[in-house]
């Protein structure tokens, strides 16, 4: 849907009431530590706990800003000459922040300048995100929307002949027409389905398309991935993709308050076998993991300790050869929510949940 007008800045979105309650957990982590102070220097960390702000220029370039938290408060340092922009259009009211002008040429925050490294309390700053408040779920629930609208449009308008690069250009361009930062656009056409990251190329789509997004917008990150098909579904093709929605369902089912992440891979990964797949299929590509700040927060491997709590945002992404599902999903007071959801979309019902299935079109790609 091109046209769509992204929001201007963040002043327009609550902020300090959420910043409070972030600073109230960063306090709870430095009395479990004995510290005084911790810096913050990712953007995952950052862009947490300054509710969603633009903390970058570069998509691939580190944070512009950092931010020194203390039990009294948070001094947020960021280069001077991007100063006025993120005062101006990312922070709102920053009347609980002090802010420190850094010259462009200097450190942006100095080793030892703060008791704490970021990186010294990895785990415990990712349990200080599972829980998204109520603003930063209002976000994540309309990101999630717009990413599957994305999605929908590309899918319904794309010709077996466009080459892959030709869609991935859609996408991107579709996200950041509405505010989204395409962090990863993924497309496979038929002579590529093999791969399971298949970055785009001049490749034609062919009969059979998969297309994978992960946008991020006020620093949260929605991941989901939907197929396309021009003609009539081979029989085996559809065995495999009825079968992985199976496989995501054992992710889902075990994906309950108090389960570690551990426990839910090994009941999500023990499906392969039960479902007629190579019981190694998951050694093959990640499953997904916890999600929010960052595209998997954290990715998912046998024995991780995390411990899986109610409004806490998911992405699993099962997959085999020729089959894969992903959404993002939120972990209710009821169970399972998923996030990324547009109704266009069809859908088959798998595990008491309606999970998006392929999107058949003409065989020219005539919908």
């Amino acid at each position: 849907m091109r046209g769509v007008a992204p929001s201007v800045g963040q002043s327009s979105i609550p902020s300090r009431a959420d910043r409070a309650v972030k600073h109230a957990r960063l306090v709870e982590l430095l009395d479990r530590r004995g510290a005084e102070s911790i810096v913050l220097r990712s953007h995952t960390a950052l862009a947490w706990a300054l509710d969603g702000a633009r903390t970058y220029v570069s998509l691939a370039g580190d944070p512009v800003v950092a931010a020194v938290v203390t039990r009294d408060g948070v001094e947020l340092r960021v280069f001077d000459n991007e100063a006025d922009r993120m005062l101006d259009e990312e922070l709102g009211d920053v009347g609980d922040l002090a802010v420190t002008r850094v010259p462009w040429h200097e450190p942006l925050a100095p080793a030892g300048i703060a008791e704490l490294e970021e990186a010294d309390v990895v785990a415990e700053l990712r349990a200080a995100r599972v829980k998204l408040l109520p603003a930063e779920l209002a976000r994540y629930r309309a990101l999630c929307r717009e990413v599957a609208e994305v999605l929908t449009d590309a899918a319904l308008v794309v010709d077996p002949s466009d080459p892959e690069r030709d869609v991935a250009a859609r996408l991107a361009g579709d996200l950041v027409a509405r505010g989204i930062d395409p962090l990863v656009t993924l497309v496979a056409g038929r002579t590529r389905l093999a791969h399971r990251h298949p970055l785009p190329t001049d490749a034609p789509l062919g009969d059979r398309a998969m297309l994978v997004v992960c946008g991020r917008r006020h620093g949260l990150i929605a991941n989901a991935t939907r197929w396309v098909r021009f003609g009539p579904a081979d029989p085996v093709e559809a065995d495999a993709a009825r079968r992985i929605l199976e496989v995501e369902a054992a992710f889902l089912d075990a994906t309950r308050p108090g389960a570690t992440l551990g426990e839910v891979f090994a009941a999500g990964t023990a499906a392969y076998a039960a479902n007629g797949f190579d019981p190694e299929e998951w050694r093959r590509h990640h499953q997904g993991g916890a999600a929010g700040y960052a595209g998997r927060d954290p990715r998912a491997v046998p024995g991780i300790a995390d411990v899986v709590q109610a409004g806490q945002a998911f992405a699993w992404n099962p997959t085999a050869p020729g089959a894969k599902v992903e959404d993002t999903v939120l972990l209710g007071a009821s169970g399972v929510e998923v996030l990324t959801l547009d109704p266009r979309w069809p859908t088959s019902r798998v595990g008491g949940r309606e999970r998006p299935i392929e999107l058949e079109r003409g065989s020219h790609g005539v919908a």
